[in-house]
Protein backbone atom coordinates (compact mmCIF):
# COMPACT_ATOMS: atom_id res chain seq x y z
CA UNK A 1 0.00 0.00 0.00
CA UNK A 2 3.15 2.28 -0.13
CA UNK A 3 1.71 4.48 -2.81
CA UNK A 4 -1.71 5.56 -0.72
CA UNK A 5 1.60 7.47 1.48
CA UNK A 6 3.53 8.86 -0.67
CA UNK A 7 6.40 11.60 0.33
CA UNK A 8 6.83 14.81 -1.57
CA UNK A 9 10.12 13.08 -2.77
CA UNK A 10 8.32 10.40 -4.65
CA UNK A 11 6.62 13.79 -7.07
CA UNK A 12 8.29 13.45 -10.39
CA UNK A 13 10.40 16.30 -9.91
CA UNK A 14 12.87 14.43 -7.48
CA UNK A 15 12.74 11.20 -9.24
CA UNK A 16 16.24 10.13 -10.34
CA UNK A 17 17.23 9.40 -14.51
CA UNK A 18 15.83 5.30 -14.77
CA UNK A 19 15.76 3.41 -17.47
CA UNK A 20 12.98 1.00 -18.04
CA UNK A 21 13.89 -1.42 -20.37
CA UNK A 22 10.40 -3.33 -20.92
CA UNK A 23 7.38 -0.80 -22.92
CA UNK A 24 4.51 -2.34 -21.14
CA UNK A 25 3.75 -5.31 -17.95
CA UNK A 26 2.77 -8.28 -18.84
CA UNK A 27 -0.77 -8.66 -19.39
CA UNK A 28 -3.28 -10.53 -16.89
CA UNK A 29 -2.52 -14.75 -16.75
CA UNK A 30 0.57 -13.73 -19.07
CA UNK A 31 4.22 -13.65 -18.27
CA UNK A 32 7.12 -11.86 -19.94
CA UNK A 33 10.92 -13.21 -19.89
CA UNK A 34 13.07 -10.32 -18.56
CA UNK A 35 16.26 -12.42 -18.54
CA UNK A 36 17.26 -16.02 -19.92
CA UNK A 37 14.98 -17.86 -17.43
CA UNK A 38 13.26 -15.35 -15.70
CA UNK A 39 9.74 -14.07 -15.91
CA UNK A 40 7.74 -11.53 -15.01
CA UNK A 41 4.28 -11.94 -13.14
CA UNK A 42 1.53 -8.96 -12.88
CA UNK A 43 -1.02 -9.59 -10.05
CA UNK A 44 -3.78 -7.62 -9.36
CA UNK A 45 -4.21 -5.89 -5.55
CA UNK A 46 -7.50 -4.88 -4.39
CA UNK A 47 -5.65 -1.31 -2.67
CA UNK A 48 -4.62 1.89 -4.13
CA UNK A 49 -1.59 0.30 -5.01
CA UNK A 50 -4.01 -2.09 -7.18
CA UNK A 51 -0.66 -4.78 -8.42
CA UNK A 52 1.85 -6.31 -7.23
CA UNK A 53 4.93 -8.55 -9.48
CA UNK A 54 5.87 -11.67 -8.71
CA UNK A 55 8.82 -13.62 -10.32
CA UNK A 56 8.89 -17.18 -11.80
CA UNK A 57 12.48 -18.40 -11.96
CA UNK A 58 13.13 -21.52 -14.08
CA UNK A 59 14.32 -24.20 -11.55
CA UNK A 60 15.34 -27.40 -13.82
CA UNK A 61 11.91 -29.70 -13.97
CA UNK A 62 9.72 -26.38 -12.91
CA UNK A 63 9.65 -23.21 -11.30
CA UNK A 64 10.48 -21.59 -8.23
CA UNK A 65 8.33 -18.32 -7.86
CA UNK A 66 9.19 -15.40 -5.83
CA UNK A 67 6.28 -13.52 -3.74
CA UNK A 68 2.75 -14.48 -3.98
CA UNK A 69 0.29 -11.99 -4.05
CA UNK A 70 -2.67 -11.61 -1.50
CA UNK A 71 -5.54 -13.95 -0.95
CA UNK A 72 -8.34 -13.17 -3.13
CA UNK A 73 -10.75 -15.18 -5.21
CA UNK A 74 -9.60 -12.55 -8.12
CA UNK A 75 -5.65 -13.56 -7.24
CA UNK A 76 -6.53 -17.65 -7.22
CA UNK A 77 -8.40 -17.26 -10.76
CA UNK A 78 -5.00 -15.37 -12.07
CA UNK A 79 -2.99 -18.23 -10.82
CA UNK A 80 -5.12 -20.77 -12.41
CA UNK A 81 -4.88 -18.47 -15.60
CA UNK A 82 -1.31 -18.78 -15.65
CA UNK A 83 -0.82 -22.71 -15.03
CA UNK A 84 -3.38 -23.09 -18.25
CA UNK A 85 -1.49 -20.47 -20.19
CA UNK A 86 1.88 -22.22 -19.58
CA UNK A 87 4.13 -23.78 -22.49
CA UNK A 88 4.38 -27.44 -20.52
CA UNK A 89 2.72 -29.40 -17.65
CA UNK A 90 6.05 -28.06 -15.07
CA UNK A 91 4.76 -27.60 -12.04
CA UNK A 92 5.94 -25.52 -8.88
CA UNK A 93 9.63 -26.38 -7.21
CA UNK A 94 9.55 -24.04 -4.11
CA UNK A 95 7.50 -20.77 -3.08
CA UNK A 96 9.88 -18.35 -1.91
CA UNK A 97 8.51 -15.05 0.02
CA UNK A 98 10.69 -11.93 0.14
CA UNK A 99 8.56 -10.44 3.18
CA UNK A 100 5.67 -10.86 5.64
CA UNK A 101 3.19 -8.51 4.22
CA UNK A 102 0.17 -9.46 2.55
CA UNK A 103 0.56 -8.91 -0.86
CA UNK A 104 3.90 -11.03 -1.16
CA UNK A 105 2.89 -13.75 1.50
CA UNK A 106 -0.79 -14.03 1.38
CA UNK A 107 -1.24 -17.04 -1.07
CA UNK A 108 2.42 -19.01 0.02
CA UNK A 109 0.42 -21.45 2.05
CA UNK A 110 -2.41 -22.38 -1.33
CA UNK A 111 0.36 -22.56 -3.56
CA UNK A 112 2.89 -24.89 -1.27
CA UNK A 113 -0.11 -27.35 -0.61
CA UNK A 114 -1.12 -27.40 -4.02
CA UNK A 115 2.32 -28.54 -5.31
CA UNK A 116 3.45 -29.86 -2.29
CA UNK A 117 6.43 -27.43 -2.32
CA UNK A 118 8.33 -26.13 0.84
CA UNK A 119 8.04 -22.54 1.61
CA UNK A 120 11.46 -20.41 1.49
CA UNK A 121 11.38 -17.43 3.83
CA UNK A 122 13.53 -15.75 6.20
CA UNK A 123 13.17 -16.45 10.19
CA UNK A 124 11.99 -13.44 11.43
CA UNK A 125 9.30 -12.53 8.53
CA UNK A 126 7.73 -16.26 9.12
CA UNK A 127 7.37 -15.62 12.54
CA UNK A 128 6.42 -12.17 12.79
CA UNK A 129 3.61 -13.17 9.83
CA UNK A 130 2.32 -16.22 12.19
CA UNK A 131 2.32 -13.63 15.08
CA UNK A 132 0.62 -11.64 13.75
CA UNK A 133 -1.74 -13.86 11.92
CA UNK A 134 -2.74 -14.90 15.35
CA UNK A 135 -4.66 -11.41 16.52
CA UNK A 136 -6.87 -12.57 13.40
CA UNK A 137 -10.29 -11.84 15.34
CA UNK A 138 -9.15 -10.67 18.50
CA UNK A 139 -10.03 -7.59 20.13
CA UNK A 140 -7.34 -4.65 19.95
CA UNK A 141 -4.65 -5.01 22.63
CA UNK A 142 -4.55 -1.86 25.71
CA UNK A 143 -0.92 -1.39 24.08
CA UNK A 144 -2.22 -1.04 21.08
CA UNK A 145 -4.29 1.89 21.86
CA UNK A 146 -2.04 3.83 24.52
CA UNK A 147 0.30 3.92 20.97
CA UNK A 148 -1.95 5.51 19.06
CA UNK A 149 -3.37 7.77 22.17
CA UNK A 150 0.14 8.86 22.87
CA UNK A 151 0.14 9.34 19.06
CA UNK A 152 -2.12 12.09 19.26
CA UNK A 153 -5.07 9.85 17.69
CA UNK A 154 -8.94 10.80 19.33
CA UNK A 155 -11.76 8.60 20.46
CA UNK A 156 -13.20 8.69 16.42
CA UNK A 157 -9.66 7.15 15.40
CA UNK A 158 -9.25 4.92 18.09
CA UNK A 159 -13.03 3.79 17.55
CA UNK A 160 -11.92 3.13 13.82
CA UNK A 161 -8.93 1.11 14.70
CA UNK A 162 -10.42 -1.21 17.37
CA UNK A 163 -12.76 -2.03 14.28
CA UNK A 164 -10.15 -2.53 11.84
CA UNK A 165 -7.95 -4.89 14.45
CA UNK A 166 -7.36 -8.53 13.33
CA UNK A 167 -7.85 -8.77 10.21
CA UNK A 168 -4.38 -8.92 8.77
CA UNK A 169 -4.82 -12.84 9.00
CA UNK A 170 -7.79 -12.61 6.78
CA UNK A 171 -5.73 -11.44 3.70
CA UNK A 172 -3.52 -14.50 4.36
CA UNK A 173 -4.04 -18.52 3.34
CA UNK A 174 -2.70 -20.29 6.35
CA UNK A 175 1.04 -20.84 6.25
CA UNK A 176 2.30 -24.16 6.27
CA UNK A 177 3.22 -25.05 9.41
CA UNK A 178 7.55 -25.29 8.69
CA UNK A 179 9.73 -23.50 6.26
CA UNK A 180 12.82 -23.49 4.59
CA UNK A 181 14.75 -20.99 6.40
CA UNK A 182 16.59 -18.27 4.38
CA UNK A 183 19.91 -16.42 5.78
CA UNK A 184 21.64 -13.18 5.21
CA UNK A 185 24.64 -13.99 2.75
CA UNK A 186 23.28 -17.19 1.66
CA UNK A 187 23.73 -18.84 -2.18
CA UNK A 188 21.05 -20.93 -3.70
CA UNK A 189 20.61 -22.32 -6.92
CA UNK A 190 17.93 -22.08 -8.66
CA UNK A 191 17.91 -23.81 -11.80
CA UNK A 192 21.82 -22.89 -13.91
CA UNK A 193 22.23 -20.08 -11.61
CA UNK A 194 23.71 -18.85 -7.88
CA UNK A 195 21.62 -16.32 -6.63
CA UNK A 196 23.01 -14.13 -3.63
CA UNK A 197 20.66 -13.41 -0.60
CA UNK A 198 20.89 -10.28 0.44
CA UNK A 199 18.68 -9.27 3.79
CA UNK A 200 17.48 -5.90 4.62
CA UNK A 201 15.94 -4.26 7.64
CA UNK A 202 13.27 -0.95 7.91
CA UNK A 203 10.42 -1.90 6.01
CA UNK A 204 9.97 -5.09 7.41
CA UNK A 205 11.68 -7.76 10.25
CA UNK A 206 14.20 -9.11 8.02
CA UNK A 207 13.15 -8.58 4.17
CA UNK A 208 15.08 -10.67 1.63
CA UNK A 209 16.32 -9.85 -1.86
CA UNK A 210 18.02 -11.85 -3.93
CA UNK A 211 20.78 -11.33 -6.48
CA UNK A 212 22.22 -13.16 -9.44
CA UNK A 213 25.66 -12.04 -10.99
CA UNK A 214 25.51 -14.45 -13.64
CA UNK A 215 22.10 -13.09 -15.47
CA UNK A 216 22.93 -9.30 -13.52
CA UNK A 217 19.51 -9.43 -11.91
CA UNK A 218 18.54 -8.19 -8.67
CA UNK A 219 15.25 -9.02 -7.40
CA UNK A 220 13.95 -6.42 -4.82
CA UNK A 221 11.29 -6.94 -3.27
CA UNK A 222 10.16 -3.61 -1.65
CA UNK A 223 13.29 -2.74 -0.07
CA UNK A 224 13.96 -0.30 -3.49
CA UNK A 225 11.08 0.93 -5.59
CA UNK A 226 11.34 2.89 -8.71
CA UNK A 227 8.62 5.81 -8.46
CA UNK A 228 7.37 5.60 -4.82
CA UNK A 229 9.48 4.78 -1.15
CA UNK A 230 9.02 1.54 1.01
CA UNK A 231 6.77 2.62 3.93
CA UNK A 232 9.13 2.68 6.89
CA UNK A 233 7.13 2.56 10.22
CA UNK A 234 7.21 1.87 14.03
CA UNK A 235 4.34 -0.58 15.29
CA UNK A 236 2.86 -0.70 19.09
CA UNK A 237 5.08 -4.11 19.23
CA UNK A 238 8.08 -2.43 19.55
CA UNK A 239 7.27 1.55 20.33
CA UNK A 240 10.73 2.49 20.90
CA UNK A 241 12.21 1.02 17.59
CA UNK A 242 14.67 3.10 15.06
CA UNK A 243 13.54 1.12 11.73
CA UNK A 244 14.58 4.14 9.78
CA UNK A 245 18.12 3.43 10.78
CA UNK A 246 17.48 0.12 9.70
CA UNK A 247 16.20 0.67 6.40
CA UNK A 248 18.86 3.72 5.26
CA UNK A 249 21.53 0.87 6.66
CA UNK A 250 20.20 -1.38 3.85
CA UNK A 251 20.35 0.79 1.20
CA UNK A 252 24.14 1.48 1.98
CA UNK A 253 24.15 -2.40 2.01
CA UNK A 254 22.76 -3.17 -1.18
CA UNK A 255 24.50 -0.07 -2.95
CA UNK A 256 27.90 -1.64 -1.31
CA UNK A 257 26.98 -5.52 -2.17
CA UNK A 258 25.50 -5.21 -6.02
CA UNK A 259 26.87 -3.41 -8.67
CA UNK A 260 25.15 -0.35 -10.67
CA UNK A 261 24.34 -2.26 -14.02
CA UNK A 262 21.85 -5.20 -12.58
CA UNK A 263 18.66 -4.85 -14.15
CA UNK A 264 16.21 -4.06 -10.36
CA UNK A 265 13.37 -6.32 -10.46
CA UNK A 266 10.84 -4.67 -7.69
CA UNK A 267 7.57 -5.54 -6.36
CA UNK A 268 5.94 -2.58 -7.44
CA UNK A 269 6.05 -0.28 -10.31
CA UNK A 270 8.35 -1.23 -13.37
CA UNK A 271 11.36 -3.38 -14.18
CA UNK A 272 14.58 -0.60 -13.91
CA UNK A 273 18.22 0.13 -14.36
CA UNK A 274 19.72 2.44 -12.18
CA UNK A 275 20.22 0.77 -8.87
CA UNK A 276 22.77 3.39 -7.26
CA UNK A 277 20.89 6.34 -8.57
CA UNK A 278 17.48 5.63 -7.09
CA UNK A 279 19.31 4.58 -4.05
CA UNK A 280 21.32 8.06 -3.79
CA UNK A 281 17.71 9.27 -4.52
CA UNK A 282 15.89 7.67 -1.63
CA UNK A 283 18.57 8.54 0.70
CA UNK A 284 18.51 11.75 -0.20
CA UNK A 285 14.63 12.36 -0.29
CA UNK A 286 14.93 11.21 3.16
CA UNK A 287 17.58 13.54 4.54
CA UNK A 288 15.29 16.09 3.01
CA UNK A 289 12.33 14.75 4.94
CA UNK A 290 14.20 15.13 8.30
CA UNK A 291 15.63 18.68 7.78
CA UNK A 292 11.55 19.78 7.03
CA UNK A 293 10.61 17.46 9.96
CA UNK A 294 13.37 19.68 12.47
CA UNK A 295 12.13 22.88 11.14
CA UNK A 296 8.41 21.88 12.31
CA UNK A 297 9.87 20.95 15.88
CA UNK A 298 10.74 23.65 16.53
CA UNK A 299 7.52 24.40 18.23
CA UNK A 300 6.30 20.86 20.31
CA UNK A 301 4.25 18.89 18.00
CA UNK A 302 2.63 15.71 18.54
CA UNK A 303 3.16 12.68 15.49
CA UNK A 304 0.16 13.48 14.18
CA UNK A 305 1.15 17.37 13.73
CA UNK A 306 4.12 16.74 11.67
CA UNK A 307 2.19 14.70 8.38
CA UNK A 308 2.51 17.88 6.33
CA UNK A 309 6.11 17.59 6.84
CA UNK A 310 6.64 14.41 5.07
CA UNK A 311 3.60 13.20 2.73
CA UNK A 312 2.86 14.96 -0.77
CA UNK A 313 -0.99 14.34 0.49
CA UNK A 314 -3.15 15.15 3.26
CA UNK A 315 -3.94 12.79 6.05
CA UNK A 316 -7.66 12.91 7.03
CA UNK A 317 -9.22 10.87 9.99
CA UNK A 318 -11.64 9.07 8.10
CA UNK A 319 -9.38 6.47 6.34
CA UNK A 320 -8.16 4.52 9.78
CA UNK A 321 -5.48 2.29 7.14
CA UNK A 322 -4.14 5.61 5.38
CA UNK A 323 -3.72 7.33 9.46
CA UNK A 324 -2.11 3.97 10.51
CA UNK A 325 0.98 4.30 7.46
CA UNK A 326 1.26 7.86 7.93
CA UNK A 327 1.48 7.56 12.00
CA UNK A 328 3.92 4.77 11.66
CA UNK A 329 6.19 6.62 9.58
CA UNK A 330 5.97 10.03 11.52
CA UNK A 331 7.34 8.15 14.27
CA UNK A 332 10.21 6.44 12.48
CA UNK A 333 11.10 9.36 11.67
CA UNK A 334 10.71 10.80 15.23
CA UNK A 335 12.06 7.79 16.69
CA UNK A 336 15.56 8.36 14.33
CA UNK A 337 15.75 12.15 15.63
CA UNK A 338 15.57 10.79 19.21
CA UNK A 339 17.98 8.15 18.68
CA UNK A 340 20.54 10.59 17.57
CA UNK A 341 19.92 13.30 20.11
CA UNK A 342 18.01 15.85 18.54
CA UNK A 343 14.69 15.79 19.80
CA UNK A 344 13.46 15.84 23.35
CA UNK A 345 9.95 15.00 24.20
CA UNK A 346 7.28 14.28 26.95
CA UNK A 347 3.69 13.12 27.55
CA UNK A 348 0.98 15.59 28.61
CA UNK A 349 -1.24 14.40 31.21
CA UNK A 350 -3.35 12.59 28.53
CA UNK A 351 -0.56 10.75 28.05
CA UNK A 352 0.01 12.44 24.44
CA UNK A 353 3.67 12.80 23.81
CA UNK A 354 4.69 16.23 22.35
CA UNK A 355 8.22 16.32 20.42
CA UNK A 356 10.56 19.74 19.79
CA UNK A 357 13.87 19.65 18.40
CA UNK A 358 16.62 19.62 21.53
CA UNK A 359 18.67 22.71 22.44
CA UNK A 360 21.50 20.80 21.49
CA UNK A 361 20.46 20.56 17.76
Amino acid sequence: MEDDLARLEDLPVNRPALTYPFSQAPARGRTIEVVPGVHWIRMPLPFALDHINLWAIDDGAGWAVVDTGVRTDHAVAVWRELFANAPDDRSLTRVIVTHMHPDHVGLAGWLTRKFNVRLWMTRLEYLSCRAAVSDTGREAPPDAIRFFRRAGWGDAMIEAYRARFGNFGKNIHPLPDSFRRLSDGEELRIGAHLWHVIVGNGHSPEHACLYCPELKVLISGDQVLPRISSNVSVYPIEPDADPMADWLASLDKLQRLVPDDVLVLPSHNECFRGLHARIEALRQGQERSLQRLRRTLQEPKRAIDVFGALFARSIGDSDVALLGLATGESLACLNHLLQRGELTWEDDAGGVAWYRLSAAA
